[in-house]
């Protein structure tokens, strides 16, 4: 089979500010507020769908939308699909207070029609994700929920760690961690299908793209400039006017060059990939916002992900680096880095 055939479900738990405890960490005061549940599971689910468009897979999202639907709605959708497989994103709880409750797990139900698949599928999903985190491994096990018993395809879901953990909470909005859970999600996938897997840090992997072009990278571009920066695109795989426009003004915020082609130097920004720049105030772009997301993962509010290094930020930046002895001079170079990925 090609790698367009097969067509796989993505599903995040949950949606904003749910009525219901369990689905958001308890008060976090150095932040001012808590962490819903489905800021991890939909920035999750995201980084799947990009790892699975960049592998040429069909992709489903079940829940678009930013609020909850019910699991009979999501299993009606799914099972109108006839989907390959299905993966759901969720993190655990433990109690309403922070406690020492932690680890990764990944469930599948023994109710499903195909439920040794899902087993497996559960396998390849864990072995994957454990090799990339040092949490605590807290292995396969089953679950009957209507996602994953009900629905006609291999199913399994992944809690990603404890909300109720205040390291784990912490990573619930660390845009590393979240991407980290995707792609490796995406490479359990590829291991379950049996094709190889192509890495998201490798710029060899995506082609140059411009106007006219057409595709599973130009469905994945469009994707990444409406989902992770708001650009209001059709998701439709055609490099047209409106994604020209979008590829030129992102460019232009980013201080690359601004002729359109979507090259190494603009997938790397898009991506936020390594080598991270020197920032200083008075920067923007997508380095900053990463800079921000990365700052409030570490306890340090910057009051609003901007992607404008302005005067909170730098109040931010250095506040972080006096907690970690390092030069507190406001500039964002490589100690700073390597501080604020370090986990």
């Amino acid at each position: 089979m090609a790698n367009e055939d097969f067509y796989i479900g993505a599903n995040d738990e949950h949606g904003v500010n749910p009525p219901t405890p369990g689905k958001r960490t308890p008060y976090i005061a150095e932040l001012g507020r808590q962490i819903y549940e489905n800021e991890f599971n939909r920035a999750a689910k995201n980084a799947f769908i990009e790892g699975c468009m960049r592998q040429d897979f069909s992709v489903y999202d079940v829940k678009p939308e930013q609020q909850d639907i019910s699991i009979s709605q999501r299993v009606q959708r799914i099972n109108s699909q006839n989907l390959t497989l299905l993966v759901t994103f969720a993190y655990n709880a433990f109690g309403e207070e922070f406690n020492d409750a932690s680890g990764l797990e990944v469930f599948y139900s023994p109710l499903n029609r195909r439920s040794s698949e899902s087993r497996r599928l559960a396998q390849n999903l864990y072995d994957e994700l454990i090799k990339g985190t040092s949490q605590q491994g807290r292995g396969v096990k089953t679950l009957d929920i209507g996602v994953m018993s009900s629905v006609n395809c291999p199913s399994s879901l992944i809690e990603a760690g404890f909300m109720t953990n205040l390291k784990e909470a912490m990573l619930m909005i660390n845009p590393l961690f979240q991407t980290e859970v995707g792609e490796e999600a995406c490479h359990g996938v590829c291991d379950y299908l049996g094709v190889n897997y192509l890495s998201r840090n490798n710029l060899s992997n995506y082609p140059l793209l411009k106007i006219g072009s057409r595709g599973n990278f130009v469905y994945l571009l469009q994707f990444i400039l409406k989902e992770n920066y708001s650009y209001n695109l059709s998701v439709d795989g055609i490099f047209g006017n409106a994604t020209l426009s979008a590829v030129r003004d992102f460019q232009n915020n980013n201080s690359l060059t601004v002729d359109g082609l979507v090259g190494n130097n603009t997938w790397k920004t898009l991506l936020s990939l390594p080598p991270y720049p020197l920032l200083r105030q008075g920067d923007s772009g997508a380095y900053v916002k990463l800079l921000q997301q990365l700052l409030e993962s570490n306890l340090i509010a910057v009051n609003g992900i901007d992607g404008i290094f302005g005067s909170k930020t730098l109040a931010a930046v250095r506040l972080f680096q006096q907690e970690k002895g390092l030069d507190v001079d406001g500039l964002v170079g490589n100690n700073t880095w390597s501080a604020l990925v370090e986990r």
